[in-house]
């Protein structure tokens, strides 16, 4: 066998989201903190991001993740998300595949019945709390970075729908986020490719008409991502959502595309960012719990720690539970005469 690269992977779900953890074979990012380090990948070994997430070594539903040296003294361990369109600053399913991977595969030591870890991140740093047993991590408590709304009850047009209200807030990502009812779609697994089209629409309307800049890094920028939630089916829960992941964008020639696939799990992020929402509308205080369901049915329960300010603007600080599940282990190579250096991607599922 002839490589060019050989990247060490591990292969491993929250709550059935995909978050391939990258544990070894690529160099040193350069810079000051991992923000830095994404930037510089962004920029200069974007290929890599490609080569992981397209076919024939992904699918459009394919997050991964890479482990990388902390800059902040504080941190055990940093990492960066790559999704198909973007480096998202930050994610909690993949916070939980990446603690998961940590501690199951001795990168870092594990300590029952709780491991406690700090974690650098584009967005800044998150505490990880561990339920550990038998050598497995049976659920990840995600203190995430503070949350907050940007804009509440905005006004948008959007092509075929006409005027909606929406709300815009961040939760480590940059949402936009509607009411599913309101819009009378149907967000189950089943009715996913609708949910998409919709919530790409939704989106590069936002876009162009609530552009938003985070307050304490001008380098982050948004909506990137919409956030559809609906009432809840199951008693034991307080909502529900269906996320859609970009792999292309809304084209408005071409209605009936696909451009992305849905969030297998219940978002941690985009959960964040419906509790500040909710918060901020005086539904959810210090102390409750807002469990969230996804597509599949798998729950994340979310709670508002405390309260904060960001930049002079009201933020809470929220916490996202789950777990997250190992199914494989990997080594991805490219051949120097492998004519998809960057892989590829197809009109019949990344449409």
């Amino acid at each position: 066998m002839r490589s060019t690269i050989l990247i060490n992977a591990v292969e491993v779900h929250a709550e059935g989201e995909p978050g391939r953890v990258i544990t070894g074979g690529l160099p040193d990012l350069p810079g000051t903190s991992v923000f830095e380090k994404m930037r510089w990948m962004e920029e200069n070994a974007d290929h890599i991001r490609k080569l992981i997430l397209r076919e024939p070594r992904g699918y459009p539903a394919l997050c991964s993740n890479i482990i990388v040296p902390p800059c902040d003294p504080r941190a055990d361990a940093g990492f960066i998300v790559m999704e198909q369109t973007e480096y998202p600053p930050m994610s909690g399913g993949n916070s939980m595949c990446v603690v998961t991977v940590l501690l199951e595969t001795g990168i870092l030591p594990m300590v029952e019945p709780v491991t406690e870890l700090t974690l650098e991140t584009p967005a800044g740093l998150i505490h990880a709390r561990a339920q550990c047993k038998d050598g497995k991590v049976t659920a990840v408590t995600i203190r995430n970075v503070p949350s907050f709304v940007m804009h509440l009850d905005a006004s948008l047009r959007v092509d075929g729908l006409g005027d909606i209200s929406v709300d815009v807030a961040w939760g480590g990502m940059f949402y936009v986020l509607a009411d599913a009812d309101g819009l009378g779609i149907d967000l189950s697994a089943e009715n996913g490719a609708q949910v998409v089209r919709m919530s790409e629409r939704i989106l590069a309307a936002a876009k162009d008409q609530l552009p938003v800049v985070h307050p304490e890094n001008p380098g982050i920028t948004g909506p990137t991502i919409t956030f559809l939630g609906a009432t809840p089916v199951d008693p034991k829960t307080h909502g529900r959502c269906a996320v859609s992941v970009s792999s292309g964008g809304y084209d408005p020639t071409r209605p009936d595309a696909v451009p992305g696939a849905l969030d297998r799990c219940p978002c941690g992020t985009g959960t964040s960012a419906k509790m500040a929402v909710l918060h901020a509308r005086g539904l959810l205080d210090v102390g409750e719990d807002y469990v969230n369901a996804g597509p599949l049915g798998t729950t994340f329960t979310g709670r508002i720690e405390s309260l904060t300010e960001i930049a002079g603007r009201k933020a809470i600080i929220p916490s996202i539970t789950g777990q997250a599940w190992i199914y494989g282990t990997s080594q991805y190579m490219l051949d120097p005469t492998d004519p998809f250096p960057e892989g590829f991607t197809v009109g019949d599922i990344w449409d």
